[in-house]
């Protein structure tokens, strides 16, 4: 798991952005967020927060347990 993880499983829009949004801010620029998420409109809600932030989503999956799992690269 990586260092720079975002447990956000259980949270409903907007949460898991807000806290995102929240844990990016330290990150230095090309270091990756892991974010675990449950909210089925997460991966359009991280799609609109990368568009709108200009970090990249570089990978979003299902997995078991319906968890969803977005690594965000801080690109600003």
């Amino acid at each position: 798991m990586s260092e720079n993880f975002l447990d956000a499983t259980g949270l409903k829009c907007p949460i898991p952005v807000l806290r995102a949004r929240k844990a990016m801010k330290p990150l230095a620029i090309g270091e990756i967020l892991e974010i675990h998420a449950t909210d089925p409109s997460a991966e359009l809600d991280f799609k609109n927060f990368c568009e709108t932030t200009g970090h990249e989503l570089i990978s979003f999956e299902e997995q078991a347990d319906d968890i969803l799992v977005m690594k965000i690269k801080k690109m600003t």
